[in-house]
């Protein structure tokens, strides 16, 4: 699977302001950004990115998945971190 097929799955499906995806075929890390995650906790969130992926996950096109979601405010500030 191709990072920008996830990429647009993640868009479509959930309306994000941003999402960053990279990856080696199989493994993927997924940056996502939107309001949305504004008073979620961290496995909530982790779950919103999992529900329109899990097709995938489950035929194995996705074999491991690492997730970071923020709120606008959150990507603000730590994409300096991040190197974004």
């Amino acid at each position: 699977m191709e990072t920008s097929e996830i990429k647009a799955v993640l868009m479509e499906a959930l309306k994000l302001d941003e999402a960053h995806v990279s990856g080696d075929g199989s493994h993927f890390q997924v940056i996502a950004v939107s309001a949305q995650f504004t008073g979620m906790s961290r496995v909530k969130k982790q779950q919103t990115i999992y529900a329109p992926l899990m097709e995938y996950i489950s035929d194995n096109r996705i074999h491991a998945l690492s997730i970071k979601a923020y709120t606008p405010e959150e990507w603000q500030r730590d994409r300096k971190l991040n190197g974004f």
